[in-house]
């Protein structure tokens, strides 16, 4: 039976004594909790700078566009002063001096101004491009968490097989050496061995260092300490890419890529521009209203009397445009000649996404093919590893042999791992190329990692 362990007051000096407690501390904190993909991208969604940025970019934008509000809108104005009057005369001789208020409110209703009301369209114009823009630094946010996400998982998976590699050929030195000293092998044997497990040390250290500089990137994009992704589950079964043709993924894109939406709202917001400059040369019209009181309280020019005045009138304002030094002419050129680069860069947007959703699908289907072929290769490198192992004991077979065997079933896991995070994450990217991603699609990856 064990005995309590005494501890006492004088055995114990104030130092080890806070050493014991943080270590009972330590033992008794919960452990850390790893994060799905979805947990991460809400917590850089709330910290990321970027989108941040580009959050407050577009309500600015919003509040931007409704401003061309105030242009159809009518405008109401009060106005009111007091001043001080002297008047001297010599015939008749007149020497007074008198206080004059006055107060005036006045208001405007535009009733044809063209430009103003191209102004209110290209609002809405606005209204839609800050939308697209804000749509575009969304999906590029989920694409960059998936990539940190992944560079952790495919840091930590390197840096696992690296020190299983260790063990292996640690092993193998071992074995070794033992065979020289019973005089069953060369020291040609162990120094390879020897040469080997170095190199992995040396790999090991690499590896070590770029999980810590992964970590690092995630921490910093999702504003956490020490964040912990979730792995895949092992066995894994990675989702098809459906539709399976590319052309459906390129009509998706004329329609819903965030790109092609600005260029197409900066087409129609150029257009818009040539209306307000053609404007120029054409009259506007106003309702005007207004209504003055003033007043002399006393002391007046005329008979020094109080007076006071009440005036309202209700009229039209036409303003016809004549002559402005050709501006207007010259203005309408520049429009012109911009919204033909508006459109020149609407189509140019639309190639580069045509060519980027191809290049996105069919680098998803090869990474497919690149997966189902280093899943077949490792079985394959297992195979041949034991069969070296077999062959070096019964001494058909060198160690090198079986160091090149262990090597190189290390290294297609690593690549296997790999193809996989790239098959997910290129996913992710054909749907940013096409301009369909949403923060949903992180769902389906959530779905394949470890519970």
């Amino acid at each position: 039976m064990t005995k309590p362990l005494k501890l006492s007051a004088q055995s114990l000096s104030p130092w080890p004594l806070s050493l014991a407690i943080a270590s009972v501390l330590l033992a008794l904190a919960p452990p850390a909790q790893a994060q799905n993909l979805v947990t991460l991208y809400e917590s850089a969604r709330a910290f990321d700078a970027s989108y941040q940025s580009a959050k407050l970019q577009y309500e600015a934008s919003l509040a931007r566009a409704d401003q061309a509000k105030a242009g159809i809108l009518p405008t109401a104005g009060l106005a009111a002063g007091v001043s001080r009057n002297r008047v001297e005369n010599t015939v008749p001789s007149i020497d007074s001096s008198f206080t004059t208020q006055n107060a005036t409110l006045s208001a405007t209703q535009p009733l044809y101004r063209p430009a103003n009301w191209a102004s209110y369209e290209q609002g809405f114009k606005q209204a839609d491009l800050a939308r697209a823009q804000l749509e575009a630094a969304q999906q590029d946010l989920i694409v960059r968490t998936s990539q940190a996400y992944f560079d952790v998982l495919a840091a930590q998976d390197t840096l696992t097989f690296v020190r299983a590699q260790k063990e292996a050929v640690a092993e193998q030195l071992a074995s070794a050496k033992r065979n020289f000293e019973v005089g069953t092998s060369t020291i040609t044997d162990t120094r390879e061995a020897q040469a080997r497990y170095d190199l992995v040390i040396a790999q090991e250290i690499a590896a070590d260092n770029d999980l810590r500089v992964k970590k690092l990137l995630l921490d910093t994009l999702v504003g956490q300490d020490n964040s912990l992704p979730k792995p895949l589950l092992a066995p894994v079964n990675l989702p098809p890419v459906l539709p399976a043709d590319v052309n459906t993924w390129v009509q998706q894109s004329e329609v819903l890529h965030p790109a092609i939406r600005q260029a197409r709202s900066n087409l129609d917001i150029a257009e818009l521009e040539v209306t307000k400059a053609e404007a120029g040369h054409k009259p506007t019209l106003d309702a005007t209203a207004s209504y003055n009181v003033t007043k002399n309280p006393s002391n007046t020019a005329q008979n020094g009397l109080s007076s006071r005045a009440n005036v309202t009138s209700v009229g039209l304002l036409l303003n016809v445009p004549l002559f402005a030094g050709f501006s207007t002419q010259n203005r309408i050129r520049e429009t012109l000649s911009l919204r033909d680069k508006a459109q020149t860069d609407l189509e140019g947007t639309r190639r580069a996404v045509a060519q980027g959703t191809r290049s996105a699908f069919y680098g998803v289907e090869s990474g497919q093919g690149q997966v189902k072929a280093l899943e077949a290769a490792e079985l394959s490198s297992q195979s041949a590893l034991d069969a070296n192992k077999l062959g070096y004991q019964v001494g058909v077979r060198i160690n090198i042999d079986v160091l090149n065997s262990q090597s190189q079933l290390f290294q297609t896991k690593r690549d296997l791992a790999q193809a996989r995070y790239n098959v997910l994450l290129g996913g992710l990217r054909l749907r940013q190329a096409n301009g369909t991603l949403t923060p949903e699609d992180l769902q389906q990856i959530n779905d394949l990692l470890a519970r």
